[in-house]
């Protein structure tokens, strides 16, 4: 099941596009940060896509495909690409993320991980 979920605590089960819509366009101070996540029984690991409306009008994009080693980060100006590429996400297109430049930022979290357990 998809599931929507912003900073303020709003959660949207097997939300819609319109619903996913509105949900990135109120993104401000307080409430920046959204995750779609996919929770199935027969799907090992984290699968999300997660957008953070930042101090200085951009977004940054992260996804991750299960494990940690599978997260990357891209930041953009354009709230439009980012809906496309959140509902493409949504859509399991194999292209949705076409168009931007991808940081692998798996490495960071599994060494932010192994501080956490010291």
């Amino acid at each position: 099941m998809l599931m929507a979920t912003d900073e303020a605590g709003r959660v949207v089960k097997k939300p819609s596009k319109p619903a996913i819509g509105r949900m990135l366009a109120n993104l401000q101070r307080g409430n920046a940060h959204l995750v779609l996540e996919r929770a199935e029984e027969d799907l090992e690991g984290s699968w999300y896509v997660q957008v953070l409306r930042r101090d200085d009008n951009t977004y940054q994009l992260d996804f991750r495909d299960g494990v940690a080693a599978e997260h990357y980060q891209t930041r953009t100006i354009s709230q439009e690409k980012v809906l496309t590429a959140v509902l493409g996400w949504v859509a399991g297109k194999a292209d949705w993320k076409d168009g931007f430049m991808w940081n692998t930022i798996g490495s960071q979290l599994r060494a932010d991980d192994a501080q956490d357990q010291d």
